[in-house]
């Protein structure tokens, strides 16, 4: 039984890193709100997401986020990230705006801001 037991543990330990989705570290449960910090970095991976499957242009890897505020949403409290791309061709899209619930997940990107 002992041998059962230490064999579980140990297949939990190295199975669940591989079956985590790439961002996963910025999916999280609850209502607790997190650290600006925390979606900062968040809004990083899935801007450098967007890069790799082709939705944004490889010129945006580089960008930084240029402002954090908190916003009225549907739901209420938002946090909005704002991306500017001087180098963006198409000047209707050269600020990328991506929101997050209080708690750290990811609501929605796009280019109006709204």
């Amino acid at each position: 039984m002992k041998h059962l037991i230490a064999i579980a543990l140990v297949s939990a330990a190295f199975s669940a890193p591989a079956l985590a989705a790439e961002g996963s570290s910025c999916h999280f449960h609850g209502n607790k709100p997190v650290a600006e910090t925390i979606v900062i970095d968040c809004a990083g991976q899935r801007k450098a997401q967007l890069v790799n499957s082709g939705k944004l242009d490889a010129s945006w890897q580089a960008v930084k986020h240029d402002k954090i505020e908190t916003v009225d949403g549907k739901k209420g409290k938002e946090w909005r990230l704002t991306f500017k791309n001087p180098a963006e061709k198409d000047k209707t899209k050269e600020t990328l705006f991506m929101f997050y619930a209080p708690s750290g997940n990811f609501i929605a990107a796009n280019f109006t801001g709204q």
